[in-house]
């Protein structure tokens, strides 16, 4: 008698066209593994990637902007969140597979710094190597997570986490779809963070963004996820139809141009960068203070990879704690 996971393989046969992955087919792990009886290896993927330390410290990481007051800014949870919902109806769609697709987009911002891009740009500037968050995504599945054994995600996860960014390598439509669907969700989800801050107000956008693609949030989500699958069925290749790619690079110059690089919205990024260094140097210089785990990537890795993969994962309010803690004095106490 078959077992779950035989029989949902079985499934994809029909429900996973020819272009897309099936689980059965898989490449594989780096470290071999017996199979799950209940569940397909990106099923389980997904079940890893949920349950890790990295997913659950992303509703603590900035999205766009720096500790906002109130509770309804987007996170880079919530972000990760709406990548995977709009990405798995495209998957759907075009017959790719939903499981594979669901795990890149869970998966895609785990090496995302404290304070968004902003934390990025500082850590790329600190570190020798430099630091790019969708490798540092990689490292966290492979290297960090589960006290230094890594997840042990399947390869064509592992290849979506790292590409969603540049594409490169090129790996999976189910990876495209994700790093389309990462576009789709942050352009629409930041304006509308954007017009609860009081930067922009609604009907700022550009008319070909109102008339191609809607007035609303949801509309022109809507509007865009149905063309990438009325343009996208049967190819080998996820595309937008030339009239929406247009009005999508529209919507996209101008949040950066209005948001991204507003001087309103970014006013405090330009303390990051030294909360960052200040704190990376203090752990450069006495890495005996380092959590264990680290101290023993220090060891195998070396000093300054070890205190950059600590500062990466921490949280916005970490940080900053950990600056108090660091570098404020403390006011006296009366008694």
């Amino acid at each position: 008698m078959a077992c779950p996971r035989e029989d949902r393989e079985r499934d994809e046969l029909v429900l996973v066209g020819p272009l897309g992955v099936r689980a059965a087919e898989s490449s594989g792990r780096p470290a071999a593994e017996a199979e799950c009886a209940l569940r397909t290896c990106f099923q389980r993927d997904i079940d890893r990637i949920t349950h890790c330390k990295a997913f659950r410290r992303l509703k603590h990481k900035t999205q766009v902007f720096l500790q906002p007051e109130g509770d309804h800014y987007r996170t880079r949870l919530t972000h990760t969140l709406e990548v995977a919902r709009i990405a798995r109806t495209i998957s759907r769609a075009l017959r790719l597979n939903e499981d594979l697709t669901e795990a890149i987009a869970l998966g895609h911002d785990l090496g995302h710094t404290p304070f968004g891009h902003a934390g990025e740009r500082a850590l790329n500037e600190i570190f020798p190597g430099g630091f790019r968050h969708y490798e540092q995504g990689l490292r966290v599945v492979d290297r960090l997570e589960k006290d230094g054994r890594g997840l042990n995600l399947c390869n064509e996860t592992r290849t979506g986490i790292l590409n969603h960014t540049t594409g490169i390598p090129r790996g999976s439509l189910e990876a495209d779809v994700v790093r389309l669907s990462d576009r789709i969700a942050y352009i629409n989800h930041d304006l509308d963070d954007a017009e609860r801050a009081g930067i922009l107000a609604p009907g700022d956008e550009p008319e070909i963004v109102r008339e191609r693609l809607g007035e609303r949030n949801s509309r022109r989500i809507n509007s865009i996820v149905t063309d990438v699958i009325e343009t996208s069925r049967g190819q080998d290749v996820i595309l937008m139809s030339p009239g929406i790619t247009e009005a999508v690079q529209v919507f996209t110059d101008f949040m950066y141009s209005e948001v991204y690089r507003n001087p309103v919205a970014k006013g405090e990024e330009s303390k990051v960068g030294d909360i960052l260094l200040n704190i990376w140097r203090h752990y450069v210089r006495s890495p005996r203070l380092l959590p264990e785990d680290y101290q023993r990537i220090a060891e195998e890795d070396g000093l300054e990879r070890a205190v950059t993969d600590y500062v990466s994962g921490m949280t916005d309010k970490y940080v900053i704690d950990v600056y108090m803690d660091l570098f404020i004095p403390r006011s006296w106490q009366v008694r």
